[in-house]
């Protein structure tokens, strides 16, 4: 005898007064497994005494013809308030969690943190621990910069004064050359090949404008 329905959220109990049948679940594969898709309880595996009450089907499933009322060979329950069963799980739901929280003891925690403030620094090595030590590395890397750009100036002084040595020295090779005190093809054995082959006119140019920016590269 049935007791109650397999339906999610239904409250429909047995009882002979009152004119609501029950109805097991199909024996054929194919309709049971449509029972059970219909039905959408997740890892529903239906009994042998499982039972579907006759709510959830429409009255064109029904067989009347005899004494009693029978389903329909094709007939499959289309009828379910999913809604309502939706909201008595979110209802529990919060009744646990009410419950979880009042069996929180209050008051201060004796527990230490997994993770000290040490640790953090330490991880973080790019955070400061207040403004000021902050402000002092910043003071402190532009200090560096103005003495990287120091150097940078003086570096390319020096790289200035050596071209312009270079060039000095290669035009005199070259007038040497040009004069016939050097013997031909000096200048391609002792200077650098970019010097070499550039014309003694163009190092008479730069050695007049000794502030020309457009200096061959060595």
């Amino acid at each position: 005898m049935p007791t109650n329905c397999a339906a999610a959220g239904c409250a429909t109990t047995y009882d002979k007064h009152i004119n609501i049948s029950f109805h097991r679940f199909p024996l054929d594969p194919k309709r049971r497994k449509e029972w059970i898709r219909l039905l959408r309880r997740k890892n529903f595996v239906p009994g042998k005494h499982t039972f579907l009450c006759s709510k959830h089907f429409e009255a064109s499933c029904f067989d009347l013809t005899g004494q009693t009322r029978r389903l329909k060979m094709d007939a499959v329950p289309t009828i379910f308030d999913f809604c309502t069963h939706l909201k008595s799980m979110k209802l529990k739901s919060r009744n646990l969690l009410k419950k979880n929280n009042n069996c929180t003891p209050k008051g201060p925690s004796n527990l230490k943190p997994n993770i000290s403030s040490q640790q953090v620094l330490l991880e973080h090595s790019y955070a400061f621990r207040n403004p000021m030590e902050a402000k002092k590395r910043i003071i402190k890397l532009e200090k560096e910069i103005a003495s990287l750009r120091k150097k940078m100036k003086t570096c390319l002084q020096k790289e200035r004064r050596a071209t312009r040595r270079w060039i000095k020295a290669t035009c005199l090779v070259k007038n040497l050359e040009a004069n016939n005190i050097l013997p031909k093809g000096t200048s391609e054995h002792i200077l650098p090949t970019a010097l070499s082959s550039l014309p003694l006119e163009d190092f008479k140019i730069l050695e007049q404008n000794p502030q020309d920016k457009t200096l061959p590269i060595l």
